[in-house]
C-alpha cells in the first residue's frame, strides 16, 4: 500500500506543483496537501500520514511551530522542513526541533522525491519484532552508545511513541500527550512492536534521570504487577491457593527443601560472607526474567542461569528462573561473583 504523504504550504500553485509533480511516484507513496499548519494537524488528526512535509515561513502558525505540535502529539510522524531561507543556523534549528530532512527553495520535484522515498525506505526499514520487547532491543542501544531517535508502533493496539537517544542515554519518551519517564514505562511495556531509527536526537535536555536498566526494570514490574493481579481479581474464592500455595504436603515441602538446598550449598561455599538476608519465590519476577533470558539469546549468550540487580544502595537481588522466580537478597558484602559462580553451577550440575 503507498505511504500517504501530507505538504504544508500556504503557497497554493507551490503545493499544485509539488502535487502534479510527485503523481510519478504514485506506486510508492501518495501526496495530500494543506495550506496552513492547522489545516495540516486536522489532516494528520483524520488520516494515516506517514510523512510531512513543511514550509517553515507560514502565517499564522509556522513550520516550527507546526513541528512542535507534531513532535509533541504524533511523534512517530517523521517531518522534512522546506524552506527559502537556507542558512545553516535555520537548518541546525529544524534539525534540532526534530525534522529528519532539509530541503532548501528552489529545488526539483525529482530532488524532493528522492528524500521522500529516503525517508520512507528507512521508516519500513525497521522491520517488526515479534514477540520481542522494545526494552530488549533498546538495551542494544545503549550498549552502543547510539545519538539517535527511535520511533515505536504497538502491533496489537496500533499505539505509536518515541524515544530519544544521545550517546546511549534516554533523554526523553513520548505517547499520545504523556512524555517524560511515564511515557517510557508504557512504551517498554510493548511485547510486539516495528522499530524505526533516525540517527539524530532533536532533544537536548535530559527529562527522564533514571538510567535506561532502572526504567526497564520498573516498567516490567508494572506490567508483570499488573498481569498477575488482573486474574487475583476475577477469582471469587478467598480460600484457592496461589502460586505460592498448594494443598500438597509433599509439594511444599519439595518447594522449601529445594530453597533451604539453595542456601545450604552457597553457605558451605562461601561460610559468613554469604550475607543472605532473605530467600523466596516470587511469581511477580517471572516476565523480567524471561526477557532477560530473551536478551541473552539474543546476544549469543546462551540460556540465563542466574541474574544480579545491584541498585548501588541496599541489598542485591540475585534472580533464578524458576516458576515462580527465586529470589536472593544478599548484603553489598557478599561476594557477588563468586555466589554467581555457585548458584550458576548447581543449577546445572547439582
Amino acid at each position: 500500500m503507498a505511504k500517504l504523504v501530507l505538504i504544508v504550504d500556504d503557497d497554493p500553485e507551490m503545493l499544485s506543483s509539488l502535487k502534479e509533480g510527485l503523481q510519478r511516484y504514485r506506486d510508492t507513496f501518495s501526496v495530500i496537501t494543506a495550506d496552513s499548519g492547522r489545516k495540516g494537524l486536522k489532516q494528520i488528526r483524520e488520516k494515516p500520514v506517514s510523512l510531512l512535509i513543511t514550509d517553515l515561513k507560514m502565517p499564522d502558525m509556522d513550520g516550527f511551530d507546526l513541528l512542535g505540535r507534531v513532535m509533541e502529539s504524533y511523534p512517530d510522524i517523521p517531518v522534512i522542513i522546506m524552506t527559502g531561507y537556507s542558512t545553516p543556523e535555520m537548518k541546525r534549528l529544524a534539525e534540532q526541533g526534530g525534522a529528519v530532512g532539509y530541503i532548501a527553495k528552489p529545488f526539483l520535484v525529482e530532488e524532493l522525491a528522492r528524500k521522500i522515498i529516503t525517508v520512507l525506505r528507512k521508516e519500513s526499514e525497521g522491520g517488526t519484532l515479534h514477540g520481542v520487547s522494545s526494552g530488549i532491543f533498546l538495551q542494544l542501544i545503549e550498549m552502543e552508545e547510539r545519538t539517535c531517535t527511535i520511533r515505536l508502533k504497538e502491533t496489537r493496539k496500533g499505539q505509536k511513541g518515541a524515544l530519544f537517544f544521545k550517546e546511549g542515554e534516554l533523554l526523553d519518551a513520548r505517547f499520545g500527550n504523556i512524555h517524560g519517564v511515564e511515557a517510557a514505562y508504557e512504551i517498554f511495556s510493548w511485547d510486539d512492536v516495528s522499530i524505526s531509527i533516525q540517527n539524530a536526537c532533536a532533544r537536548i535536555d535530559r527529562v527522564i534521570e533514571e538510567d535506561l536498566q532502572a526504567v526497564l526494570l520498573e516498567a516490567m514490574r508494572r506490567k508483570d504487577e499488573f498481569t498477575a493481579e488482573a486474574p487475583a481479581q476475577e477469582s471469587k474464592d478467598p480460600d484457592s491457593p496461589t502460586a505460592f500455595e498448594t494443598d500438597d504436603p509433599e509439594e511444599a515441602s519439595a518447594e522449601s527443601g529445594d530453597l533451604t538446598n539453595i542456601r545450604r550449598r552457597v553457605e558451605a561455599d562461601l561460610g559468613g560472607r554469604a550475607g543472605i538476608q532473605e530467600m523466596y519465590r516470587d511469581e511477580k519476577w517471572d516476565g523480567f526474567v524471561a526477557r532477560f533470558d530473551e536478551l541473552a539469546r539474543a546476544l549469543g549468550a546462551g540460556k540465563l542461569k542466574v541474574a544480579l540487580l545491584d541498585q548501588g544502595v541496599g541489598n542485591c537481588k540475585v534472580l533464578l528462573p524458576n516458576a515462580p522466580t527465586t529470589v536472593i537478597e544478599v548484603t553489598q558484602k557478599c561476594p557477588r561473583d563468586r555466589l554467581i559462580q555457585i548458584l550458576g553451577r548447581q543449577r546445572y550440575d547439582g
